[in-house]
Parts: C-alpha cells; sequence; structure tokens
C-alpha cells in the first residue's frame, strides 16, 4: 500500500469557499492508496470536498498550526524545534512512501526535516519565485517589519530546497530561482487545470453583444481597472469580472464612474467545474497579471479555445507567451482598448489567434499531459529512479 504525505500552508476550506477544487490534484493519476493533508494551521475543511482531489484514495487530515510569529521571534529555527518535532512523529507515525510540500516556505522546512530524519523521498513544487513575487514587492521603507521578515525567509527556502529530491517549479521562470537557492534537481511541470470539465469552444461568431471575460484575484499585480476604461469605450460589449480581493470595491466604483455598471458583471467567485464549463460561452478572455509566469486562469482559457488579451508584465517577459497564441498590450486603456476593437472587428485574426492557442496549450498543458507528468515524477522516486529534467 502506498501512501502519501503532503504539507501544505493554506487554509482548504478558503479554496473550498472560492471553488477552487481540482480533481486528484493532490493525487495524480490515482497513484496512492492514501493521502495524508497536514495543514500548518487550525482549519477544519469539508472532508467530502476535499475527498475530490485525492481521487480513489483514502483521505486523512491532519493539523499542525506554526506557533505564532511573536512567540517564536519571528520563526526563529531554534524557537520552531517543538513544532517541528511534533511533525516528526505525525509522519513517523503516519509512514508515508513519499512526501510533498506546496511551497518552500515554514511548511516546506519541516518536510525538509521529516525527509532528513526518516529518509523519505521529498517532493517540492513551487508556484512563486519569492525572490520576485514577494520579495520583489516589498520595500524597506513601506513595511521594514514584514520586508526583514521576508529576507529572514530565504533561510527556510534554502533549507527546503536543498533537502529535496526534485524540486518542480510550476513555470519556467522559477527554474533560475530554484537552481540558486540549492535544489539539485529541477524539472518544470505546470499545474494541473480541470481534468473534467474543460472543452473548446465549437463556434468563433460574435454573439450579440460580445462576451468578454476576466478571471483573478482582484489586487495591485492583477488590477483590470484598465480593461473596464477600455471597455467603456466600446458600444454594447459585456464584460464579466470574476474574482474577488483588496481591489474589488475600487473596480466596482471604477464601472460607475465609467457609466458601465450595466455593461459589466461582477461575481466574487464562481466554481472551477462551473467555469470551465462557461469559458466557451465568451468570445473573449482579457486579463492583467504582473505575475512572471503563466497563470491556472489563463492555461484553462487557452484550452477552453479563447482568444486572449494579456498585459506584457514589467520587467522579463513571460517564457510562456508569444504573440502567435496570445495577444500582448500594454496596461494601458489604448492598450486594451486597440486590442479589444481588433479582435472585435477581424474575425480571421481572432480564430487564428484562438486556434493556435489552443493547439500549444493542448500539446504542452493540457490535464492529461501535466497529470501523467506527475505521475512519472512520483513514480520514479518510490522506485528509486532519477526523473529526467
Amino acid at each position: 500500500m502506498t501512501s502519501l504525505l503532503v504539507i501544505v500552508p493554506d487554509r482548504l476550506s478558503d479554496l473550498v469557499a472560492k471553488g477552487e477544487i481540482t480533481a486528484r490534484y493532490y493525487n495524480p493519476g490515482d497513484l496512492f492508496d492514501e493521502v495524508h493533508i497536514l495543514m500548518t494551521n487550525n482549519d477544519k475543511p469539508d472532508r467530502k470536498q476535499i475527498q475530490k482531489t485525492v481521487g480513489r484514495a483514502r483521505l486523512y487530515l491532519h493539523n499542525l498550526p506554526l506557533p505564532s510569529v511573536i512567540a517564536t521571534f519571528g520563526w526563529q529555527p531554534f524557537m520552531l524545534k517543538k513544532w517541528v518535532a511534533s511533525g516528526i512523529q505525525m509522519a513517523k507515525e503516519i509512514q508515508p512512501s513519499l512526501l510533498r510540500a506546496y511551497g518552500n516556505s515554514v511548511n516546506g522546512f519541516l518536510a525538509a526535516q521529516i525527509k532528513q530524519q526518516l529518509k523519505i523521498p521529498l517532493v517540492v513544487s513551487l508556484h512563486t519565485n519569492p525572490d520576485v513575487d514577494i520579495r520583489g514587492c516589498i520595500s524597506w521603507r513601506s513595511d521594514w517589519i514584514l520586508y526583514l521578515m521576508y529576507k529572514r525567509m530565504v533561510w527556510f527556502e534554502k533549507e527546503t530546497l536543498k533537502n529535496a529530491d526534485i524540486v518542480l517549479p510550476v513555470y519556467e521562470s522559477i527554474r533560475g530561482y530554484a537552481i540558486d537557492h540549492g535544489a539539485k534537481q529541477v524539472k518544470v511541470c505546470y499545474n494541473v487545470v480541470n481534468p473534467d470539465f474543460l472543452y473548446p469552444k465549437k463556434t468563433y461568431f460574435l454573439q450579440t453583444p460580445p462576451r468578454i471575460i476576466s478571471v483573478g484575484r482582484q489586487f495591485d499585480q492583477k488590477n483590470p481597472d484598465n480593461l473596464i476604461r477600455a471597455v467603456a469605450l466600446l458600444p454594447d460589449v459585456e464584460l464579466t469580472l470574476v474574482g474577488d480581493g483588496p481591489c474589488h470595491k475600487y473596480l466596482e466604483q471604477v464601472a460607475r464612474e465609467c457609466k458601465v455598471q450595466d455593461r459589466v458583471i461582477f461575481y466574487n467567485g464562481i466554481p472551477n467545474d462551473q467555469l470551465c464549463q462557461i469559458l466557451p460561452d465568451y468570445d473573449l478572455f482579457a486579463v492583467h497579471i504582473e505575475s512572471w509566469g503563466i497563470s491556472k486562469a489563463v492555461i484553462e482559457a487557452l484550452l477552453a479555445g479563447l482568444p486572449i488579451i494579456h498585459n506584457k508584465r514589467k520587467g522579463e517577459p513571460v517564457h510562456e507567451f508569444n504573440e502567435s497564441i496570445i495577444c500582448l498590450v500594454e496596461n494601458t486603456v489604448d492598450g486594451y482598448h486597440d486590442a479589444l476593437k481588433k479582435m472585435l472587428t477581424d474575425h480571421t485574426y481572432r480564430e487564428h489567434l484562438a486556434r493556435n492557442g489552443y493547439s500549444h496549450a493542448e500539446a504542452l498543458w493540457s490535464p492529461e499531459k501535466t497529470e501523467a507528468e506527475y505521475v512519472t515524477v512520483y513514480q520514479d522516486l518510490l522506485s528509486g529512479k532519477k526523473s529526467s529534467s
């Protein structure tokens, strides 16, 4: 019998509430008979909802809340010894065949300590580049306490990566960070998206009115206000925004200021299964994201056969993007307006872009392909083989 111990910092009940539950996400290919999910918090998610993420495996949920930052003087390693010892004891009782850590923060550090003590293979996936997405977004002057704390987190990150048997960045731009911080073996494995409800569009004739959808958490790095202002310049175009966050009320105010509140529809969230089913009903997907990688929302839109408008990020471009699959624009009102106008008036361009994007995504990021890659990595470690990077 094979068992997997997954160590996550997330509150899984939040993912359930947002509908971000993907089949077999924690048990690709139904490879494991048992999956133990250890949360480094006190969250108590609905077991029935989480079962979907482990497929046919028997699911066990565990909690090991991190001590407070203040009580441990900013999570000083010597102050975490008791907490780490409790985690190691839990792992001894579980006796997993494999360890998996999502991210290389303190939860990754715990996984590394378990690996050292019990000699269990460890897989670490990286979903951000902390040097860019975290430390790169915080300045000393604006929040020096948080800045110092994230600077200190580098120690946990390095400790996790150097102990991992394999590190799996979910997009190409994280590879260099992983290598620079001590990872011995690195293989880019893209996020597995919805395996059951993603189907491509069947027709590219515009609806009346044309329908645009934008999906993503609404905060400074994903603020689509310029998209709303661009839609306001185009008559009889409908925009649907799916997501919530600190910018949500601001975006509603922008829609009112532009007098398009009747043409801009807000949804705080839509369950992922439902969202994937309705994506082909839209004519266009448009988004603003400054992350240095391709998001799950964009991959889903590509696999739904939607033509996509995406901003050119500040700094180095996203490795996975090119103009043959995505229309890249400046994050300005004019940038989005001109792209939208071209998409809405040039049927050949719109359909050609969408079909190219779908073919490209199907070849690289289809749920079947990405899930199979994770299965191969796990099987190689279980059998003592090394995965090819």
